[in-house]
């Protein structure tokens, strides 16, 4: 598979299969992220992957937090709001997302407990939690969120599922108490992968790109 075919047939899976994906399959996409390139080569990310009866313990502490509405409090700051065509292609996204279930507009029960499947990792075996060193701030960030791409195009190729999670750096603490990460590191988000449910549903749509007209300007 090419780079460009990976990136044109990758997409957020949201629903997985149970079944674990094997160890030495899981190296070898690690192996291959690992050549993300990094400011000064710093390479700053550092990586939790949690399976098994980790992962649902972890799982069911996140899920608490949220469904008891505590504040999120992330390392990174949330966007404060989306405004214009960014909250078109939020809004279109999401309606996609909803279609794809069945949750009807003004359903806010479900709408609140497909929040809550960013918690229960959508069935993944597997999560990935990547951390930088705070005093790297944003650009620590930004090596990171190249790794995050490294991995998801390299677990694509391989037949592997990824969604990239926000979500999952909502409640930066009780991720740091229960992986042990000292304070020093700053929670930038999980990937939940595993191989997908072909069957599900919310696996059945796919989003749409902008043109490469409407966001980029040649000067000369």
């Amino acid at each position: 598979m090419s780079v460009i075919d990976a990136l044109s047939s990758r997409y957020s899976c949201r629903r997985f299969k149970p079944d674990a994906v094997p160890t030495d399959l899981i190296h070898k996409i690690l192996t291959a992220a690992q050549k993300t390139p990094s400011w000064c080569n710093t390479q700053p990310w550092d990586v939790h992957i949690v399976s098994g009866e980790a992962l649902r313990t972890l799982s069911g502490k996140l899920e608490k937090e949220a469904s008891a509405g505590a504040t999120p409090n992330p390392d990174f700051s949330f966007p404060e709001r989306y405004e214009g065509h960014y909250r078109d292609r939020r809004k279109v996204c999401g309606l996609q997302l909803y279609k794809s279930v069945g949750i009807e507009k003004g359903d806010a029960e479900r709408t609140r407990d497909q929040a809550l499947e960013n918690f229960r990792f959508f069935s993944a075996p597997h999560v990935m939690f990547l951390t930088v060193p705070s005093e790297l701030g944003v650009y620590g960030a930004v090596d990171c969120g190249l790794y995050v791409s490294s991995f998801m195009l390299v677990a694509n190729e391989l037949g592997v599922a990824t969604i990239a999670q926000a979500a999952l750096a909502s409640y930066p603490d009780v991720v740091r108490e229960a992986l042990n990460i000292g304070k020093e590191r700053h929670l930038v988000c999980g990937i939940s992968f595993g191989f997908e449910d072909t069957t599900h549903p919310i696996n059945g749509y796919r989003t749409e790109r902008e043109s490469i007209a409407s966001v980029v300007k040649f000067i000369q």
